[in-house]
This record gives structure tokens, sequence and C-alpha cells, in this order.
């Protein structure tokens, strides 16, 4: 089962800071803001997300782990994509089988510098 990696007080000020960022309408291409209403309290909770485009489907790769916002997503199947003024609800869904292991390495080969980190026993470039 993934490990939770718990952010620190540096990415927990960076991503607020970026996420609003985002939610101006700044930040590259990929980058979002992912809105997810909390399972028990009701509150929207927010983090940007680097949005993967592979084969005309898009993926939102979880590198931190089971996060309350991925079991949030999980058991609503909802969530809200932001960028400036537009905002996109989307249907999330698991992905199992060979093809996580392929969405993986293309999340860690397109955005090594952000998600290397978490995969401390994987190259970004290797070959599985």
């Amino acid at each position: 089962m993934p490990v939770f990696r718990a952010p620190g007080r540096f990415e927990r000020l960076f991503n607020r800071a970026f996420g609003w960022l985002i939610k101006k309408g700044y930040g590259l291409e990929h980058s979002y803001r992912l809105d997810v209403r909390g399972r028990r309290t009701g509150r929207v909770m927010s983090a940007p997300v680097n949005l993967l485009v592979r084969r005309r489907a898009r993926y939102l790769v979880a590198p931190r782990g089971r996060t309350h916002r991925v079991r949030n997503a999980e058991q609503l199947g909802m969530v809200t994509l932001v960028k400036g003024v537009h905002r996109e609800r989307v249907k999330v869904l698991a992905v199992d089988g060979p093809e996580k292991l392929d969405i993986l390495k293309a999340c860690l080969d397109s955005y090594a510098r952000t998600v290397q980190r978490f995969f401390p026993d994987v190259e970004a470039g290797s070959v599985h």
C-alpha cells in the first residue's frame, strides 16, 4: 500500500501560494488547482496538481500517496479542476493493472523535477 508523505512547512506554504496563482490563471499548461469536498467536514480542500495527458486521456497522479484528497475524490467520484475563471467538474476513476505502472512512469518522466523525490527507487527515464 502506498505510504503518505506529509508536506513540510515550506511545501505547505508553497502549495498554498502556487494554488492561489493557478486560481488567478497563472501557472504551467498542465498546472491546475484540484478542489474536492471533504468526506466528513464537507469543506472544500484544494491543492495544486499536474494533469498528465496521454492518448487523449487525462490523469491525476498522487505522488504523496493516499492523501485525504485522494480518499475524498475516490468516495465522491468527482473533483473540480480550476485554472483562472475556468472550472471543470470531472469524474475520477482509479486505474489498476499494468496501465497504472505506465501512467506512473509517464508522470515521473514528465514531471521529474517535482515528483522524483516521491519515487526514490525509480529514476526518471528508466525502463520498467
